[in-house]
């Protein structure tokens, strides 16, 4: 009984270690630092990429906010490729790509290739030294492009994270409780910033890299970010983040629609681990201990969960103690249905709601981890609706 004991605190100390221990572990180590980048004061040229599927809702508004940018107009030059797009997207774009003062290339694809294959093509025709990687429904502020460069002033630095602020936020869904968890992981990957440099992937939605390190994603992978994030920390360089680089999101607010895309990441979180594996050696670095406590842990974290689970189980027939935490488990995981059930009623209480934001996570992790075992052969994916 020993051993399954200390496999069940083994499996509760994991858990506790990504989403509490190491969060609060390098807050305290950056009491009193922080990241300061000078300017740039060259304005190098940069290209900023976008993929675009089905965008006819919100492509204007983010050329516009490209477009009323404070960085110099003749500095920047912008592709755009639709991925076989059926709505207006297309004309939409196309009336922008006379510009007078800013190069904007358009390419229309026939065929549905996913993203991460439509951008390897894009990055070819690009002429700036910086590449800024973003999505159609997340939008700058004038002085975005400007602190998304600055930090590329550090030669060592070779990605620039962007600092994601949510809108349109309901009680009645899981945007509350995804804007949460979204804040925290900006924030812990601000603090790896200052550490190590060694940031654990970007926000997928905008963020800046040297042209020159770009590494291809191969046309299968499912979280083009964090490969190309990796690719950047393999060869030596710094990954960070610019609390001052300021977009805006529309964040997710229906749970069903969220949980897939939740599934398809954690399907290409595994792929990336399977990738990215040596980085754990030697053990020592920043770098290792970062991945390990980040991702790696919490991306198992339900297998530990349900060992923890089946490890309490059997040991109440041998402990009060171990009876308790099993009849506190299972009352957690009964909390969900309570909420659904509360929600149906037009009740939402945000405790309940954080609690299935969390198990719905972790249980779109463990399916995301069986589609990974069974192979994934196309990066092709439906989109997260707009503006919920």
């Amino acid at each position: 009984m020993i051993v399954l004991q200390i496999i069940f605190w083994i499996s509760v100390f994991v858990v506790l270690h990504s989403y509490v221990i190491y969060p609060l572990l390098i807050k305290l180590l950056c009491i009193n630092k922080k990241l300061q980048f000078p300017d740039n004061a060259d304005n190098p040229h940069i290209s900023i990429i976008m993929s675009l599927y089905n965008e006819e809702a919100v492509i204007e508004q983010k050329l516009l906010s490209i477009l009323n940018s404070d960085y110099p107009k003749d500095k920047i030059q912008i592709i755009v490729g639709s991925d076989n797009s059926t709505d207006k997207t297309n004309e939409i774009v196309e009336k922008y790509t006379n510009n007078k003062e800013t190069e904007i290339i358009f390419i229309p694809f026939n065929q549905r290739q996913g993203k991460s294959n439509v951008i390897n093509q894009l990055i070819e025709k690009a002429k700036g030294e910086i590449l800024i990687l973003t999505d159609a429904n997340v939008f700058f502020a004038p002085d975005t492009i400007s602190e998304l460069v600055k930090p590329f002033s550090d030669k060592k630095i070779g990605l620039v994270d962007s600092n994601m602020k949510n809108t349109g936020l309901k009680k009645e869904g899981i945007s509350i409780q995804e804007k949460t968890y979204i804040s925290q992981e900006v924030k812990i990957k601000h603090y790896e910033s200052i550490l190590w440099g060694t940031m654990m992937g970007p926000f997928g939605g905008c963020f800046a890299i040297r042209k020159k390190l770009y590494s291809p994603v191969p046309s299968n992978f499912l979280v083009d970010d964090f490969y190309i994030c990796m690719k950047i920390l393999k060869k030596s360089y710094k990954a960070v983040n610019n609390l001052d680089a300021v977009v805006y999101e529309d964040v997710s607010n229906n749970l069903a629609d969220e949980f897939r895309r939740k599934i398809r990441i954690a399907t290409g979180d595994f792929q990336n681990l399977k990738e990215f594996i040596g980085l754990l050696i030697p053990p020592t670095t920043g770098l290792a201990f970062s991945f390990i406590s980040h991702k790696i842990f919490r991306w198992l974290g339900p297998v530990f969960m349900i060992t923890a689970l089946i490890m309490s189980f059997i040991l109440t027939f041998e402990s009060k103690l171990y009876l308790l935490l099993f009849a506190i488990y299972c009352f957690v995981l009964f909390l969900p249905v309570i909420d659904y059930f509360l929600k149906k009623i037009k009740i939402h209480n945000v405790f309940l709601r954080f609690i299935t934001h969390f198990l719905s996570m972790n249980l779109a992790l463990l399916i995301g981890m069986f589609k990974f075992f069974k192979g994934v052969k196309s990066n092709v994916w439906k989109p997260t609706k707009r503006n919920q």
